[in-house]
């Protein structure tokens, strides 16, 4: 045990782990680097009309990946130290996407093919051996933690435009998708950002496959 100097008092060492403590719940201090979320859609829902609209083979075109900054998809800034950066797993990004998007297909009796390339015009579809194709464009998928006193506030923002041509209909049917979600945590873990953003892709594709067009 040591003593103080000036008036011989001893100071305990479990003091020392209450400041340390003190430390990560106010400023939020963490282990800086890169953390990998691991990515998927999965729903437990089950779309009895998707296959009638789509047909039993569905094509899945190269997804558009117009960010940035494609390498990570989202940050966390503690109010001291150095910030950390989230990345997909699987990575890159489309192929999170892709792979949880397609075994939900399969459990609903469509066959997902990949395709080359697709124009993403109605005229095209006559060339595509599928009774559909599918083409995915992220415009934006971040999810950022920023500390604060005693609270981390975290905001997640993804924009999709999916488009969807259907063969039989000769028709190109484009959805426009924006969430943006915030909430507020006393502390901000890497399986926290990854719950909240693995739950707005379900939301997002539960909407997409029970009305597809």
């Amino acid at each position: 045990m040591k003593v103080n100097e000036k008036g011989g008092r001893p100071v305990r060492p479990f003091r020392w782990l209450a400041v340390l403590f003190l430390c990560f719940a106010v400023f939020g201090c963490g282990k800086a680097g890169t953390h990998s979320l691991f990515l998927r859609y999965q729903s437990a829902k089950e779309f009895p009309s998707l296959l009638q609209k789509v047909g039993p083979t569905l094509g899945i075109a190269p997804v558009q990946d117009e960010r940035r900054d494609t390498l990570y998809i989202g940050r966390h800034t503690p109010l001291r130290g150095v910030s950390s950066y989230f990345k997909s797993d699987p990575s890159p990004l489309e192929n999170a996407i892709i792979e949880s998007l397609s075994q939900v297909l399969s459990r609903n009796g469509i066959k997902t093919v990949s395709i080359s390339e697709w124009d993403g015009k109605p005229e095209s579809l006559k060339k595509i051996e599928t009774d559909s194709v599918l083409m995915i464009e992220i415009r934006r998928f971040w999810t950022e933690g920023k500390a604060f006193p005693f609270r981390t506030q975290a905001t997640t923002s993804i924009h999709f435009l999916i488009h969807l041509g259907v063969k039989k209909e000769g028709k190109v049917f484009t959805r426009n998708v924006e969430v943006e979600k915030e909430t507020t945590l006393p502390r901000l873990t890497p399986e926290r950002m990854e719950e909240t953003v693995n739950q707005i892709l379900t939301d997002i594709f539960d909407s997409f496959l029970g009305n597809p067009y």
